[in-house]
């Protein structure tokens, strides 16, 4: 079906690979600095997400009252996490990189 009343093309919102890297090739240390790169990343995600809601010029009206903050929050929320395992923005990747140099160098990626 096509034209405005058309449903939206399938989207799947469920964990996607940072990298071409399988999780199971990569050292202990080196998944868990990984896991910890992209947790920081979605922590920086909601942050700006948080930044751009505040800064709204919407007027308070009982469709946005704190029901639909919590929605909003909750969403931003999966989407910040989505984003830094998908590696959108790349800032995980970024930290990965920086920091593992000072792990033992075993020939992970």
């Amino acid at each position: 079906m096509t034209g405005p009343l058309a449903s939206p093309p399938s989207v799947s919102l469920g964990r996607v690979a940072s990298s071409s890297v399988r999780p199971e090739a990569l050292s202990p240390e080196r998944a868990e600095l990984r896991q910890a790169a992209e947790g920081f990343e979605a922590i920086m995600i909601r942050k700006m997400l948080a930044s751009a809601r505040a800064a709204s010029l919407a007027a308070e009206t009982p469709l946005t009252g704190g029901g639909m903050q919590q929605f909003q929050t909750m969403r931003d929320e999966h989407f910040a996490d989505i984003a830094a395992a998908s590696g959108a923005f790349g800032f995980a990747r970024s930290i990965e990189a920086q920091l593992a140099q000072y792990l033992p160098d075993r020939g992970d990626g």
